[in-house]
């Protein structure tokens, strides 16, 4: 058992631990934060893509019967 200084040191070290936990816990999931840097969303697969070059690229590569979304022709 710990008596005096180390005892008060135990006790903020518990407590900063338990702060450092609780933090973690309450920000933005790495999920959420991805979902909102995406900008565009497939119409036909409903994939979110980040931008619009790469979103031509996907729609180019995986869907190359499919008309050309009007937002894209300018691209």
């Amino acid at each position: 058992m710990a008596r005096g200084q180390q005892k008060v040191q135990a006790q903020q070290k518990a407590a900063a631990k338990a702060a450092g936990k609780n933090k973690k816990n309450t920000g933005p999931h790495a999920r959420q934060v991805a979902e909102k840097s995406m900008q565009f969303k497939c119409k036909v697969c409903m994939m979110m893509i980040q931008s619009a070059v790469t979103y031509k690229e996907h729609f180019e590569s995986k869907h190359p019967k499919a008309d050309l979304p009007d937002e894209l022709k300018e691209v």
